[in-house]
């Protein structure tokens, strides 16, 4: 399976922060957050990781898990001292040991999307959640990749699809629980044009699959063959029956 060459992720990291200061991208980043302000409040656990590009995106600031760590492939202003520099492809942490990964564009950029993703359910412990971030090329947003050169890196990702995701995710032995989309509006920031053609957001939003520019996957990581052991106390106990003793013989 091939995909579009990206160019280094250290390289793309300046860039991709200057788009998500552009209105498209804070606008983008906003509804993502609202997505996971609805979803990590139910996400319990001791360890969370954001894998992303830009370090100011944070968007488990909703989460009650009590230490989160974000992941960005070059060092930038304003980094936290919980700050971890790797790439997205060999993350520098121990399998199962994360509770709630969280994906931010990761899989769009990466020069082997299956990997990244593979690294993200190793370091997850059984049980727990994985919520990935991503273009959708089913939105006007892909029609706009595919129409015209891009000018941006965000252009030029993969936008990959959700059944692919869903396939991989299968492979992966992790359990899509929800998926949801936003930015149903046409690519573009002047106000005053997309008042004039809201209808086409208006249709977008009726179309009954996820039409969304970013589009949200939350997963959990489930391991087979294993079954619940019940607490002592939930198990029925043996009643106790008298045992007939055998009779003694003539030998006896």
């Amino acid at each position: 399976m091939k995909f579009s060459a990206q160019m280094p992720q250290h390289e793309l990291a300046p860039l991709l922060s200057e788009w998500f200061d552009s209105p498209l991208g804070m606008e983008l980043v906003q509804h993502e957050r609202e997505l996971a302000e609805d979803v990590l409040p139910t996400l319990f656990g001791y360890h969370l990781l954001q894998v992303g590009y830009d370090c100011r995106q944070t968007l488990f600031d909703a989460s009650p898990v009590s230490r989160k760590v974000m992941l960005i492939p070059s060092m930038q202003l304003g980094a936290g001292p919980f700050t971890v520099l790797a790439e997205h492809d060999e993350l520098p942490v121990l399998s199962n040991e994360i509770d709630v990964v969280i994906l931010h564009h990761a899989l769009d950029f990466a020069a082997s999307p299956h990997q990244v993703l593979r690294e993200a359910s190793r370091v997850l412990r059984p049980g727990g959640h994985l919520l990935s971030f991503s273009f959708n090329p089913a939105s006007y947003w892909g029609l706009r990749r595919l129409m015209r050169k891009p000018s941006s890196p965000v252009w030029s990702s993969h936008f990959i699809r959700l059944g692919r995701l869903h396939d991989w995710l299968s492979l992966l032995e992790m359990t899509e629980l929800k998926t949801r989309s936003v930015c149903h509006h046409l690519p573009m920031g002047n106000p005053k044009w997309r008042r004039r053609l809201r209808c086409f957001e208006t249709l977008s939003r009726r179309v009954p699959i996820h039409s969304g520019a970013a589009m949200m996957v939350l997963a959990r990581k489930d391991v087979a063959g294993m079954t619940p052991i019940r607490p002592e106390w939930k198990r029925r106990r043996l009643l106790s029956m008298p045992v007939p003793e055998p009779k003694p013989t003539a030998r006896g």
